[in-house]
């Protein structure tokens, strides 16, 4: 699943991947673009590339993210930043739902 897209062209060159995150304002850029894009990753052309598979334990996984100090920090920075926009998600849905309900009892004449 790609994620954290800074412009069009990133995600183009994923074209064919099953799963993309991609922010409101580079989805309205993608709207507006009616260049043709040829399929970049393909699961059949994949399939045929003489690649080792790569098996790693848990404890692997946790001492290799611990060697890397970048993946380690960008890792916990976007899990801070979702953590912010899922309470300001949950902020704005609280508020709407709110003015919904005040709204709804308005027009049925409670107070």
């Amino acid at each position: 699943m790609g994620a954290s897209f800074r412009n069009t062209n990133q995600i183009k060159g994923l074209c064919g991947c099953d799963l993309l995150t991609i922010s409101p304002s580079l989805l309205k850029e993608l709207d507006e673009d009616f260049t043709e894009i040829e399929v970049q990753l393909k699961a059949d052309e994949a399939k045929k590339l003489d690649i080792p598979k790569v098996s790693v334990d848990e404890k692997a996984f946790r001492f290799r993210m611990n060697e890397d100090a970048m993946a380690t920090d960008k890792l916990a920075d976007g899990i801070r930043k979702f953590a912010q926009d899922a309470a300001k998600l949950e902020a704005v849905l609280k508020e709407k739902l709110t003015a919904a309900i005040k709204d709804g009892d308005s027009k049925n004449g409670a107070t």
